[in-house]
């Protein structure tokens, strides 16, 4: 094994297919001409072949990949088959990262969208976090690593799953299929112990594009550590390009594994949360009893949280809506963000005369909520709520948030409650990684929140868990009125009185145009911060703005009672505005004061920012 060289050992991880999915070329066609792309066999003698050792001899391989992503010529001493072999499409595997997920397209059907997260092109990337999986774990050669599979409600989840599991199955891995699942749960079920219903798994794998429309799909992963980083995404994605162009021909058949196994870990999930509002009441059974709480889930995967969480404490549910998994989404989007989406939970509030409404995205790991008299506590009003709630059991904590919450945020989190308000990058990820990071030298924090309605509490695990953010509202009111303190959503509205929203409140989208001569060469990234550099630089002579002493993320101005910001994408060619002032009025002065700073870069679209100025 040891003399093996890493030419021959890269050609373990080569994608071979299925017997009984030979058919698969024609089916698929120009999307994806490749036999199923499964098996990582081992090497014995000058040919490939499949044994049920393959987990530990997959382990003893990897010993000697050595970077093995970097090479591209690689040879196999197998037998050639004598079938021709199907074309191969190029997949450029690196533009399917989005941050620390993989998103692309998974259904055909929208024009100028072709289908990107084909079968073949999702068992790859399976493989590449199989092997990731392997590196990173070093278990012991005795004992099968387990992983965890679980979707929201999209159209093309089953197939996807499908590959998945064949894929990680045919590695010598262990399979636990959740079906129907929440983000949340998935990273939950690397902490859970209890072998009765096969936890922890050693990683798990959401398959969910978050709000984006039916068409579109991809993949989170975790382990006990949390969610992955970019860098073990592109990590992952350099295997699967790897395994994915090193395609040789069919001709060895593997049999899958039995380890596919299928669990209602949603059911535990769910028993948590429950577990955890009746604590926080003192223990009582149904420390919601006589309160109406309707939920939106938008047809994702939320709606579990009306009967599963809600109902057992006592709550009353009547008027919830758009419950039931439908991966078309045909009432609104699933996005607390979304004005669409907030107006239907509202008006369901009010048809229903509710207490309180909750509304989640796609796959549960963001959420806002609606008080009794429709007021939305979403975006910088939920931070600021579930900043009066963490200070009052963490006093002096420092809240860490994304780039475009409010000045007025800063003033209620600091003056009113006494916290630290720490404005970070923009990025789910980032802003949790930098409430961790502070944890580590001494700066105490607690809550992690983005203004898209992610939320991570330390308390759980650092986690971004919608569903556990509304968790911590109904411990709210549970204690509160367990305790005589309170009834009804006031006991939240209360929390953020003297609150200052922004009377205008707006993005644009500057695109970058990467054909323009004027980038002269340059990538949108180097000439996003050029844009950036030059508006910063015209900024500091003129005294009607101030630049923001601490920023880590594009450049930030006030000036008119109001502010501006204005910084590069995570991943698009793009630089978006955002702009907040007590009135339309002064919103457009700090939008002439952008435009006239970048009227020179001709690559820049400003159309957007010339229609908001004009008069």
């Amino acid at each position: 094994m040891a003399a093996l060289s890493g030419k021959v050992v890269q050609n373990v991880f080569i994608a071979q297919f299925y017997q009984q999915n030979r058919q698969f070329g024609t089916q698929y066609q120009r999307d994806s001409c490749v036999p199923y792309m499964c098996a990582l066999p081992p090497f014995h003698g000058g040919k490939l072949a499949w044994t049920s050792n393959s987990s530990m001899q997959m382990r003893n391989l990897l010993k000697y990949q050595n970077g093995f992503v970097n090479r591209r010529t690689f040879y196999c001493n197998a037998a050639s088959s004598a079938t021709a072999i199907p074309s191969l499409d190029k997949v450029d595997f690196l533009k399917l990262q989005n941050g620390s997920d993989i998103r692309g397209v998974a259904v055909s059907g929208v024009e100028g969208e072709p289908v990107s997260l084909t079968e073949p092109v999702t068992e790859a990337i399976a493989a590449g976090f199989a092997a990731w999986l392997l590196d990173k774990k070093k278990v012991d050669a005795s004992r099968k690593l387990r992983v965890a599979i679980g979707h929201d409600s999209r159209i093309s989840a089953q197939k996807l799953q499908d590959a998945v599991s064949r894929c990680i199955a045919s590695a010598g891995l262990d399979v636990v299929q959740y079906g129907l699942a929440s983000t949340p749960a998935m990273f939950n079920s690397t902490l859970t112990e209890d072998e009765a219903i096969l936890c922890p798994a050693d990683g798990a794998i959401m398959i969910t594009a978050s709000h984006l429309p039916y068409n579109r799909n991809g993949f989170k992963f975790f382990t006990n550590d949390g969610g992955l980083g970019k860098n073990d995404i592109k990590d992952i994605l350099e295997r699967a390009a790897s395994i994915y162009s090193n395609f040789l021909a069919k001709g060895y058949s593997v049999k899958a594994s039995e380890s596919v196994k299928k669990i209602d870990y949603m059911a535990v999930y769910t028993s948590d949360l429950v577990k955890a509002v009746r604590k926080a009441a003192g223990n009582i059974e149904k420390p919601l009893e006589g309160f109406h709480i309707v939920v939106d889930a938008g047809n994702g995967a939320g709606g579990f949280f009306a009967a599963k969480v809600l109902e057992p404490l006592g709550a009353i549910t009547s008027g919830s809506q758009f419950l039931e998994p439908d991966g078309m989404f045909p009432n609104h989007i699933p996005n607390p963000e979304d004005k669409a989406a907030m107006k239907a939970i509202t008006q369901a509030v009010l048809d229903n005369k509710a207490n309180l409404g909750i509304i989640f995205d796609t796959d549960v790991d963001r959420s806002a909520a609606v008080d009794s008299t429709g007021r939305e506590l979403n975006r910088n009003c939920l931070i600021a709520l579930m900043s009066a709630i963490v200070l009052e059991e963490h006093p002096g904590t420092t809240i860490v948030t994304d780039s475009v919450t409010s000045d007025g945020l800063t003033s209620f989190i600091e003056k009113k409650l006494g916290g630290k308000h720490h404005r970070f990058k923009r990025g789910y990820k980032n802003v949790i990684d930098e409430a961790i990071r502070l944890n580590s030298i001494g700066e105490e924090s607690h809550l992690a929140i983005e203004t898209s309605g992610h939320g991570a509490l330390k308390e759980n695990h650092w986690l971004d868990d919608g569903a556990y953010l509304m968790v911590k509202l109904l411990n709210k009111l549970a204690s509160a009125r367990a305790s005589g303190k309170g009834v009804g959503s006031k006991v939240l509205t209360d929390l953020v009185e003297g609150l200052e929203e922004p009377a205008i409140a707006v993005e644009l989208r500057l695109k970058i145009n990467q054909n323009h001569p004027d980038l002269k060469g340059r990538s949108f990234r180097e000439y996003g911060e050029a844009v950036l550099q030059h508006l910063g630089n015209s900024i500091a002579s003129n005294p009607k703005l101030q630049k923001a002493p601490v920023n880590y993320e594009g450049v930030r101005v006030s000036g008119f009672g109001g502010w501006f910001l204005l910084r590069l994408s995570l991943h698009d060619p793009v630089l978006p505005l955002n702009i907040e002032a007590p009135s339309h009025e002064d919103a457009v002065k700090l939008g002439h004061e952008v435009a006239a700073a970048v009227k020179e870069f001709q690559a820049l679209d400003t159309s957007a920012l010339d229609k908001f100025v004009q008069p």
